[in-house]
């Protein structure tokens, strides 16, 4: 259900989480006019009448230049650019649907921070998948450390966008930019991709130790042997070193495992404290990304024969039902080595 028109030459966001809709959002705030891809029918009915996401962004007034829309392809009708802001395992379904209808000119631009659990696949991979025939001159993603309240209530924020291509990367940096939302750009669209994916499994390790009444000693131990580990699995996919060193790597690891907003590290905190992960998701209305890619790093770590002993061991306390207890005692317990 729209409540106006479509127009042209606009934009579309395909996905109303909190990350979406702020990104919307903030487009809209800029002038342009945002389709805003609403799953939920009934949430699409609400948006459209009160100008509020009241499921997934409570309490943010939306601009007027946002139109939600339920149907997929009317929200993608006339749009230019169209950014993808959906779970990671979803992507894929939603790169299929609009592959029968795109053009092969429209930019598409990734904000998804997941691996694909059956493939192992980055979006970038299942953009080229999926779309075949299309350059990856047409693809960009943008990443980096970025809650979603903190863009609604226009805090100055920092975050990369990369793309094969400098045109098309230079295009997204300046369609993004604002005052308060400053973007560098890369061409290490692989890199970019796994700091954003990466750093969720980390960040819930964090929050475990927290959860365990652990310190800020050991939360700077696992957030920089955890950096440690998103470096070597990059180096195994072919990013660079000093991408995972920037915002988003490194910059998006720190604001995840220690601000009070982050979903997985909230989830985390809960399991230190000795709740289940299925109760906990149970309670949860939003996605915590990093469960889920927990399982895809942890079969990556063993398909290149990676030692990454934080993302094993939390692999291990939500999927085999490891004490995080014994969890934090057997870090401790690992062979002495150099840190480099």
């Amino acid at each position: 259900m729209n409540s106006k028109p479509i127009k042209k030459n606009g934009l579309a966001v395909i996905g109303a989480g909190a990350w979406g809709t702020a990104l919307a959002n903030l487009l809209a705030k800029k002038g342009y006019n945002v389709n805003l891809w609403v799953y939920e029918k009934d949430l699409c009915g609400i948006i459209s009448q009160k100008k509020e996401n009241v499921l997934y962004f409570p309490g943010i007034k939306l601009s007027n230049n946002i139109t939600p829309a339920s149907d997929l392809q009317e929200a993608v009708k006339d749009t230019a650019i169209i950014i993808i802001a959906v779970p990671s395992q979803h992507v894929r379904y939603i790169f299929k649907n609009l592959s029968s209808f795109l053009p092969e000119n429209v930019l598409i631009v990734s904000a998804c921070k997941g691996i694909e659990n059956n493939t192992l696949s980055t979006t970038s991979k299942i953009y080229s998948e999926e779309f075949v025939s299309r350059s990856s001159d047409n693809f960009a993603v943008i990443s980096g450390p970025s809650f979603a309240k903190e863009i609604a209530d226009e805090k100055p924020t920092a975050v990369v966008a990369a793309s094969k291509n400098r045109e098309t990367v230079e295009q997204v940096q300046k369609l993004f930019s604002s005052p308060y939302f400053r973007i560098f750009i890369s061409s290490d669209v692989i890199g970019v991709e796994l700091g954003g994916a990466l750093k969720n499994v980390i960040a819930i390790a964090a929050g475990i130790s927290d959860g365990l009444g652990n310190g800020y000693n050991t939360r700077a131990a696992l957030i920089t042997r955890g950096l440690a580990e998103m470096i070597k699995i990059g180096n195994a996919m072919g990013a660079e070193p000093q991408t995972l060193a920037g915002l988003s790597g490194m910059g998006d690891l720190i604001l995840t495992c220690t601000g009070e907003l982050s979903r997985n590290r909230s989830l985390g905190l809960k399991i230190g404290r000795g709740e289940s992960l299925k109760e906990i998701q149970k309670e949860m209305v939003t996605v915590a990304e990093g469960v889920l890619t927990a399982k895809s790093v942890n079969n990556l770590i063993e398909k290149h024969n990676i030692h990454a002993a934080i993302i094993k061991e939390t692999y291990l306390i939500l999927y085999k039902n490891k004490s995080p207890v014994q969890s934090m005692l057997d870090l401790m317990k690992l062979h002495p080595s150099d840190e480099f």
